[in-house]
């Protein structure tokens, strides 16, 4: 991506954060849509100067913005152990339990951290049409290479 593309996506992201922020100073609770999540580890990874990073992460917005109308489901994915694969590149299996009567895809936005909880990469895995009752299951990869201590954890997941 060229890197006006990139500052375009983190402009946008930035934007987003300041107009979310502006909107909260009301005194109601507001909590965050997983795109402004999203766009607030974008905005996060390009104060540090991680083009690539933010462009993952605005990435991860847009893929989330697919599940619109989507719920809440984080206590309903799990994460494996990370692992390095032949790439260099760090994996975790995602685990997705279906609670509802139907079945249900979920969105699950995966955070790639370091020892000390720097955000490394950002990742959203589909696991769709998973059985009423049932479990579903993917692989997380992340988009570049990684070295050192690598950790995973669900940033949001959505079930639609």
């Amino acid at each position: 991506m060229a890197g006006l593309g990139v500052r375009g996506a983190v402009g946008a992201a930035l934007a987003l954060v300041m107009v979310s922020a502006a909107g909260c100073g009301n005194g109601s609770r507001h909590s965050p849509t997983p795109a402004e999540q999203a766009a607030s580890a974008a905005a996060s990874l390009a104060a540090r100067g991680g083009d690539a990073l933010a462009s993952a992460s605005a990435e991860a917005g847009r893929r989330l913005d697919e599940a619109k109308g989507g719920l809440n489901a984080k206590d309903q994915v799990s994460l494996g152990a990370v692992t390095l694969d032949g790439d260099g590149r760090a994996t975790t299996t995602v685990t997705a339990r279906n609670p509802a009567s139907a079945a249900q895809s979920f969105a699950v936005q995966v955070n790639f951290t370091d020892g000390g909880g720097n955000l490394l990469d950002v990742v959203v895995l589909m696991v769709k049409d998973v059985a009423a009752h049932g479990s579903g299951h993917g692989t997380a990869r992340s988009n570049r290479r990684l070295h050192g201590e690598v950790r995973a954890s669900v940033g949001t997941a959505l079930r639609y």
